[in-house]
């Protein structure tokens, strides 16, 4: 039988549909479609790709469609941030797939307790049969590493390693936006089996967490967009709440 949270998901989707996409998508379109032609074209990002696939779980809110839209925003923000800093193409384009390297494999141990500090480790011994320095596998699991919001962070020394960690971590956090309650939300309901009564009463207290994600962007291009992604998934969880109001 269909879960209840996966039958709420189908009007969530409709909901989020009267609402606009964040501006990040319109005002970097080329950027956007430059990391994603890249995502689907670079013969390491695919052979990582086909890895995670066979080895991440679906059900958690935290599955492929999830990682693939991390990457290729991470992608993106690593073009922009870069291109304004006056980096070097050829090294532009490196950072890149370092930074997609690090999207793939920043939830791959997603169902562990402290989650980052494992896929980091697992990201490091993983990488090292792939054709990558050694200083460019320490960023991606440095950028594993310091991924989860409110939490600790290992110090990173060099500009372009914080690069890395940086764009990653606001592509992230760009999925506390609408896709927290079109997908994320309801996918780790089911799994975690919580009585809709429960959720209904703990909503309101979450919708209001969700605001303190907007402070915490760390790159300037995720401080200008990120707040307007929180905005929205708000705008988006309210309305929401008002249908499970009158539905549960």
């Amino acid at each position: 039988m269909e879960s209840v949270y996966h039958q709420i998901q189908k009007t969530a989707i409709d909901i989020a549909k009267e609402f606009p996409a964040p501006d990040f998508y319109s005002d970097y379109r080329h950027l956007y479609e430059a990391s994603r032609i890249f995502f689907q074209t670079d013969p390491i990002i695919a052979r990582l790709r086909e890895f995670v696939e066979g080895y991440i779980e679906n059900d958690y809110g935290h599955g492929m469609n999830h990682v693939i839209k991390v990457t290729i925003d991470s992608g993106a923000l690593l073009l922009i941030e870069a291109r304004a800093k006056g980096f070097a193409e050829d090294f532009i384009r490196r950072r890149v797939l370092i930074v997609q390297c690090a999207g793939l494999l920043h939830d791959i141990e997603r169902k562990k307790k402290e989650h980052a500090v494992c896929g980091s480790r697992f990201a490091r011994d993983l990488l090292q049969s792939y054709p990558l320095e050694p200083r460019e596998i320490e960023d991606v699991r440095l950028s594993i590493r310091n991924h989860e919001a409110f939490k600790s962070v290992e110090e990173i020394h060099t500009t372009e390693g914080i690069l890395v960690s940086d764009c990653l971590y606001d592509a992230d956090k760009f999925r506390w936006g609408p896709d927290n309650f079109t997908e994320t939300v309801w996918d780790m309901l089911a799994f975690a089996g919580t009585p809709i009564e429960k959720f209904i009463d703990h909503y309101p207290r979450g919708i209001e967490g969700l605001s303190r994600i907007k402070d915490t962007f760390r790159t300037p291009t995720g401080k200008k967009y990120g707040p307007q992604f929180i905005d929205l998934g708000i705008a988006i969880g309210k309305v929401i709440y008002e249908f499970l109001k009158k539905s549960y």
